[in-house]
Parts: structure tokens; C-alpha cells; sequence
């Protein structure tokens, strides 16, 4: 989870002219763009600007949430507690699993477009050496 936020955090810094994204289309390391792929880096951009504060407040609501939730049901036989809290457990095992497969592509694309961002301000910059006039 840090390693996104900190991805995502140096996006932000990183990405001065988001518009200079447009056009540009994702593509593998070392390999051609994908031919089908449809999403600019800049909707890729705008997603994953948007998604953070979603990550971010999905995290403080499910603190609230254990924090106030309780068990309603106190007459239920001690088997039954023990069958449903091992499914509980078998269930958030599932869930942090999928959240944590999400986050790291999160993180991958993240880190994919900070790095392609900077290739293209390389590519219109001028050179150190040479002169701008």
C-alpha cells in the first residue's frame, strides 16, 4: 500500500503538463505500443489521479467501520461462531489478496507512466551541450 501512495506521489510531482500524456499510448517494456489499446496515458493519468483519494478513503471507512461494528447475533452457539469467523477469515484472506493484486498494478502503471512522462520531456527538451538560440 505505501509503495502506491509513494508512486502515486511522485506521479504528481513528476507530472507538471499532463497534457503532454495525450496521444501517448501505453506500451511493455521494450516492446511496441499495443495495437488495441484505446486509453491515452492521459485518461490513464486522470484514473489513477482519481482513484487515489477513492484508495485513500476506502482505507479510513473500513477502520471506522471495525472500529463500530458489532456481532448482533449474542445467542448463537459457540460451532457457529467458530464456522462463520473461519469463513470470515477465509473471505478478508480472498479480499486482501485481490486488493493487493489491484494496488500493485496500480503501482506498476503508475510507475510506467512517471517514467514515460519523463522520456518524452527528454525527448523536447534541448540538449545540455548545444545552445538554445
Amino acid at each position: 500500500m505505501e509503495q502506491y501512495f509513494l508512486a502515486t506521489q511522485k506521479m504528481e510531482q513528476e507530472v507538471m503538463f499532463p497534457s503532454l500524456l495525450r496521444g501517448v499510448f501505453p506500451q511493455q517494456e521494450g516492446a511496441a505500443p499495443v495495437a488495441g489499446s484505446h486509453t491515452d496515458l492521459y485518461e490513464r493519468y486522470q484514473l489513477l489521479k482519481a482513484i487515489k483519494p477513492v484508495v485513500e478513503k476506502g482505507l479510513a471507512s473500513v477502520t471506522d467501520q471495525s472500529l463500530t461494528g458489532t456481532d448482533g447475533n449474542t445467542d448463537a452457539s459457540s460451532d457457529d461462531n467458530d464456522t462463520m469467523d473461519a469463513q470470515l477469515e477465509e473471505r478478508l484472506s480472498h479480499h486482501l489478496a485481490g486488493l493487493q493484486q489491484v494496488l500493485t498494478h496500480l503501482t506498476r502503471d503508475t510507475n510506467a507512466l512517471t517514467r514515460r512522462y519523463s522520456q518524452i520531456l527528454e525527448q523536447i527538451s534541448p540538449s545540455e551541450g548545444q545552445p538554445s538560440w
